[in-house]
Parts: structure tokens; sequence; C-alpha cells
């Protein structure tokens, strides 16, 4: 009977090293994730194979696997930068990041995990102060907002090559300016707007002058030419052509011929 409990122990102390054995040797990689081989007793990380892709991965138990999320991440970052005249800006603004997949290896190795804080974030401050700090203020809230992002995005590449991290995009959400400095920029730009109006009214009432100017003209134009084809010839023939038809009306009514060459006849008469 002592036998058999001896034979009990030592076979339940073999099932559970061997769960913690198989526990240690199987690594689940989950989706969107990828996993960094560390072998103590071998050459450390590796980083001559590809990383280990989603799904289950048998390793020897004293080896670790660091995961890495591979997808596309976003932080919020708000700094506080000079403009070119040196007045604080407020900035707002979101960071689209994620490994580079085939360097993680290497990641792992020069930089560590850690590589948001050591990396990316400094980067992004650094191409900030350097891009804002080239515009003046009025600049930064009135028009310049695509313009900011594509520079910060292009400085943070640039300082980020063989980093083996990727910086997708740069959005600026908002820029904040001093009180009094917004306040004087918003009333420069409503005077820029009401002055663009007042030469607009100039403008259209000044066309609408020039259009009466050569509707009267065409209109003088007309009289002149009419005036000149009505001669007396032409007066007479009109005037003795009404008469002709008027004699042709039913209604009783006198005729008296005019007197010298130009008489014209009248017609008296009812209706």
């Amino acid at each position: 009977m002592e036998k058999l409990s001896k034979s009990v122990v030592a076979i339940i102390i073999v099932v559970i090293v061997g769960i913690i054995i198989l526990a240690n040797t199987i690594v689940t990689i989950g989706s969107g994730e990828a996993g960094v081989l560390f072998q103590p007793l071998g050459d450390g990380v590796v980083t001559d194979e590809p990383p280990m892709g989603e799904g289950f991965h048998i390793v020897a138990p004293w080896n670790s696997v660091f995961v890495y999320n591979v997808r596309q991440q976003s932080i919020d970052e708000k700094m506080t930068v000079l403009s070119s005249n040196g007045l604080d800006i407020k900035l707002d603004a979101t960071i689209w990041f994620q490994p580079q997949y085939d360097e993680l290896g290497m990641l792992h190795q020069q930089r560590g995990e850690d590589y948001l804080e050591l990396l990316i974030k400094p980067a992004v401050r650094s191409a900030t102060r350097s891009v804002v700090g080239r515009y003046k203020p009025e600049e930064l809230y009135a028009q310049k907002r695509e313009s900011i992002q594509k520079e910060m995005l292009e400085e943070t590449i640039a300082l980020l090559g063989n980093q083996y991290v990727q910086v997708n995009e740069i959005l600026v959400r908002d820029v904040s300016l001093p009180p009094k400095i917004k306040d004087a920029i918003e009333r420069k730009l409503r005077q820029e707007q009401e002055s663009l109006e007042y030469e607009f009214r100039l403008e259209k009432a000044e066309k609408e002058k020039e259009r009466q100017r050569i509707e009267a003209e065409g209109k003088a134009a007309a009289n002149r030419i009419l005036s000149a084809s009505l001669t007396d010839k032409i007066l007479q023939e009109k005037g003795i052509q009404a008469t002709v038809e008027l004699s042709k009306s039913s209604n009783s009514k006198v005729i008296v011929i005019g007197s010298g060459d130009e008489g014209m006849p009248i017609i008296l008469g009812n209706n």
C-alpha cells in the first residue's frame, strides 16, 4: 500500500511537471500581433528570421516570446511650442503609427518594448517644434493646418529613419493661440471680409452704371437712325396711307383736305 501511494505521488508530480513544461512550450499569438523569440541558451533575440505570426507555436520551455501589437495604433499628444515670433502655441495632434513587421526582432533587441515613449513621442515633439517655429500665429490659425500636418509628418519620418518603426499620419486636431492674439487675428479677418464685401458692392454698382450707360447710348443711336430715316416725303406718304385706311371705315366722317404742298387730310366725324 505504501509503494502504491508513492507511485501515485510520483505520477502526480510527473503530470504537474508535464503540464508546466507544456504550458511553457505552447505560445499563442493573437490577431494583429507578432512574436519575437528570445533564446537565452542561444544567440539571444532572433533577428535573422521573420517574427512569429498569429496562432499556436511550440517553443522550448527555456525560451521566451515577446508579443507585439503590429496593427496601426494611435495616440493623442498635447504640445506647447513657440511660433516664429516667440508666442506659445498649444497644439493637439493624433499620431498613427506601428512597428515595422519584418524588423520586429531588431526593434526589440535595440529599442525595446517601450519604443513609443523612447522613439515616437520625442520625434513627433521635435518635428512639431521645428515646423511650428517657421510660422506666424495668424498663419497657424487661419490657413496652414494642412501644411503643418504634412511638414510634421515628413520631419518625423526623417527623424525615425532606421529606427524600425513607422509613422503613417499626423492629424492636427486643434491649434490654440493666446486669447489676445486670437482676438486680434479674428478682428483682422473680419475687417478683411468687410473690405472684400465693400469692394464687391462697389464693383457691382460700377457694372450697373456701365450697363445703364451702354443701354442709353443704344437708345440714343436708335433714335438718331430713326430720325434720319423719317424724311418729309416718308411722313407725307405715311399720313396718306393712314387717311386712306380711315376713309374705308364704315363710320360717318368728313374729310378736309389740307392746304399747301404739305397739307394733310383731316378726317372729322362720329365714331
